[in-house]
């Protein structure tokens, strides 16, 4: 079977992978860098519990079943290529920096614990035993002991190269103009080469998997904007362990000593601006949460546009057009649900039958709601 994925970011790659590992002939394109979209701009938290929202629970349960993927895919990884991916089982942290902030984690969390998330609720004096350097006016936190981290950078790098390891095709700096079909089907993609047959198309372009013209409905995924920064620790006495959810901000500490901090949410289309409001919020959100970064040199500063559906949840499955199919609109989840989606989805694939984890995300679900309305 011939395979072309639109799309090199963590998700397609992760495909590609599982694909090629199972015999499939695939090709991957890129229209730019391979792994330089929203995989490069996330922060790779693995937070599955701790960001478990009422009205979301079918992606709740999707979203656990790939954080529990994770270390073995990471194991995986890391033995197929040699390359470390960083994966951090130290766990997250919620922390309240007043009253009312510590009424919304105490609500948060009977939600999530009524879907069986672990979670322990910390005093003041209890977080600041696990990271001492926060601020001193807390009150409150609460801890994940599942939500964990992996370095998705390095894990983006990784796949590419076990994606080749396992002959995969990869071609960069290669946009596809257009979905080839012959009217009853999709048969392949056009490049500035020409005409790349394939028994399946699987677009998985991220925020720009609505720019295709097409006579079915395409996923409603468009970009949301996200400004974020890194600031250097010292690794060896690092200001942070955990990863750190704050009332404005997220801090995620890596092996190195690199601190990342995000991340606005805009809707700015593809306005790749970084803004002095944007670095503002974020400094600003960071230092109410631990001053010790004031001290601290800026190591970078990047934009990213997640994809965004609808409904926030992924768009997976077959389009209305057969041979097509869509892997895309992960928004913040991209990372998390790298491992299920590329297990199902290479499942559904090679099967010919779609894999029941992802059968409450594909995109009749929006004409649905357009009927129902």
């Amino acid at each position: 079977m011939k395979v072309a994925i639109i799309g090199g970011g963590i998700i397609g790659l992760a495909l590609g992978w599982r694909l090629a590992q199972r015999g499939a002939e695939t090709t991957v394109f890129e229209r730019d860098a391979i792994g330089r979209g929203a995989s490069y701009a996330a922060a790779g938290m693995l937070a599955a519990g701790c960001e478990a929202e009422p009205g979301e629970q079918a992606l709740g349960v999707l979203n656990r079943e790939s954080l529990a993927l994770w270390p073995d895919f990471a194991a995986e990884l890391e033995a197929a290529t040699g390359m470390e991916v960083g994966l951090r089982r130290e766990g997250t942290m919620l922390i309240a920096l007043n009253r009312d902030d510590a009424a919304k984690l105490r609500h948060d969390m009977e939600f999530q614990k009524s879907q069986g998330i672990e979670l322990e609720w910390l005093t003041p004096a209890e977080a600041r035993a696990r990271e001492p350097y926060l601020a001193p006016q807390l009150a409150g936190a609460v801890f994940s002991p599942d939500d964990i981290q992996v370095d998705n950078r390095a894990a983006t790098a990784a796949l590419a190269e076990a994606f080749r390891r396992a002959g995969g095709m990869l071609r960069e700096r290669m946009p596809v103009r257009r979905i080839e079909t012959d009217g009853s089907r999709a048969r392949g993609v056009v490049t500035a080469e020409g005409v790349h047959a394939a028994d399946v198309v699987m677009l998985a372009a991220g925020a720009w998997s609505a720019g295709f013209d097409l006579p079915v409905p395409l996923p409603p995924v468009r970009p949301i904007k996200g400004q974020m920064l890194s600031v250097q620790m010292d690794p060896e006495i690092p200001l942070l362990r955990h990863v750190i959810w704050a009332p404005r901000a997220y801090l995620v500490p890596r092996r190195s000593g690199l601190l990342v901090i995000g991340a606005t949410v805009e809707e700015r289309g593809f306005d790749g601006a970084m803004t002095a409001g944007g670095l503002y919020s974020l400094l600003d959100g960071a230092w109410r949460a631990l001053p010790g970064i004031e001290e601290l040199a800026v190591v970078e500063t990047w934009v990213g546009f997640r994809p965004g559906s609808r409904d926030d949840a992924p768009v997976l499955g077959p389009s209305a057009l057969p041979g097509l199919m869509f892997c895309t609109g992960h928004h913040r989840n991209g990372i998390l649900l790298t491992p299920v989606t590329a297990a199902a989805m290479a499942a559904t694939i090679l099967e010919q039958k779609l894999d029941p984890r992802i059968a409450p995300f594909g995109i009749g679900r929006f004409a649905r709601v357009r009927s129902a309305a």
